[in-house]
């Protein structure tokens, strides 16, 4: 007996997370298994109060296709956390929603907290009667999943910093005084996206000439003596951060600073470090210095997708499905680069109570320079990700043509 997919979407969003959506209800239309398509409005919390959609309109309207170049998270977020304990009663409500609607088979698209998601819905459906097969669908800006190669949006987020400080550093070129300028680039605990600005360096002694991530311990007055002999070399001096930069202490960067913002509960918000640092070189060295906050643009722009990530994240959330298909379940689809002088990658799987909960950082031996800069290792492994150029169809008006889901 045929049975249902569906779908959910949770954490951050990706320019490529609906590409993986779309290769997932595509292959769901696909296989003669499945009957109908769902997807969960809000990932699992939505789901619990009862909000789903049916993907046949989509594809009788040829709707889907948009999916590929349409930024954030098509079905909506949620960043839910389900507890611990699996003998809490809304496993129970959960596993009865899912049958009740004669589903078969559940992927979820999502970084760490929702490959937590599935690993406690798998386990929770272990010991059960159920034939519900619960499959991962990675996906992150931060590339800090384990066991896979990278993740989808990586990709996309690495060539738009690397665009983007490019960009940043021809403009600062043009003045003869000397200057800094600081860029704060999205990453907690790992600096996968700040490395990525280092693709922009054209020449030895070029921009970005600094490069801090969170992996390395930041001393702020080994930085001030960092940037005052940089500026002898780069007197156009662009310096790139990595949000979660901390102290050998562990305390963040941003906490320095007094007027740093709080969240509701009076937590220091993880915001502010590259405002901080630029006023620390003004005071200091008595120069012009400015900061430049990459924020959300860095996960949304569509027209800076890459093509290889869109490919990738497209046949991640395929190859999702097909394994839910063939009774894998409690696993999430990885990437396995090939050996071999072209770029090639292959989807695997991988048990996902191995990856939710861990964090893969940068590589310490990709760090050199006392933390100032990345190896070329590092820029053999992200070279091949930012390639091919997505071509974004217009609207009349020459925008974007995204699809938004009804009502929205």
């Amino acid at each position: 007996m045929k049975k249902n997919l569906i779908l959910g979407q949770s954490g951050g969003p990706t320019a490529v997370i609906n590409c993986s959506l779309y290769g997932a209800v595509q292959e769901g239309f696909r296989k003669e298994e499945i009957d109908k398509v769902y997807g969960m409005v809000n990932g699992i919390e939505g789901f619990l109060r009862g909000d789903y959609l049916d993907f046949q309109e989509m594809k009788d309207n040829g709707s889907v296709e948009k999916l590929l170049y349409t930024p954030g998270a098509f079905l909506g977020s949620c960043r839910y956390k389900l507890p611990e304990d699996l003998s809490d009663p809304v496993y129970d409500e959960i596993l009865k929603k899912l049958e009740e609607m004669s589903i078969g088979y559940f992927c979820y698209i999502g970084g760490n907290d929702s490959m937590d998601t599935v690993s406690k819905l798998s386990r929770y459906a272990a010991g059960t009667d159920t034939s519900i097969r619960f499959i991962g669908i990675p996906k992150t800006v931060d590339n800090d999943l384990v066991l896979t190669d990278h993740t989808p949006g990586f990709g996309s987020a690495a060539r738009y910093v690397a665009y983007t400080v490019k960009e940043i550093a021809y403009d600062l070129s043009v003045y003869n005084a000397k200057s800094v300028t600081i860029v704060e680039i999205m990453g907690r605990h790992a600096g996968w996206l700040t490395a990525a600005s280092r693709l922009a360096r054209e020449t030895e002694n070029g921009n970005p000439y600094l490069i801090y991530l969170p992996e390395a311990a930041f001393d702020v007055e080994t930085f001030v003596a960092q940037v005052e002999k940089a500026l002898e070399v780069c007197p156009n001096l662009l310096v790139c951060v990595s949000e979660g930069i901390k102290d050998k202490d562990g305390v963040f960067i941003c906490e320095y600073d007094s007027k740093a913002g709080v969240d509701s509960f009076g937590h220091k918000m993880l915001t502010g470090c590259g405002k901080y640092l630029e006023r620390l070189i003004q005071d200091r060295l008595k120069i012009k210095a400015r900061s430049v906050e990459l924020n959300v643009c860095q996960r949304c722009s569509a027209t800076m997708m890459s093509k290889t990530d869109q490919t990738e994240a497209a046949s991640a959330g395929a190859f999702g499905v097909n394994a839910a298909v063939n009774g894998e379940t409690g696993k999430m689809a990885a990437f396995v680069r090939k050996e071999g002088g072209v770029y090639e990658m292959e989807c695997t799987l991988q048990d996902v109570n191995l990856i939710c909960n861990e964090e893969k950082t940068v590589p310490t031996d990709w760090i050199i320079k006392d933390g100032t800069d990345v190896s070329e290792e590092f820029v053999a492994y992200a070279l091949p990700l930012i390639q091919g150029k997505v071509e974004v169809p217009e609207n009349e008006n020459g925008l974007a043509d995204f699809v938004k889901r009804a009502g929205k």
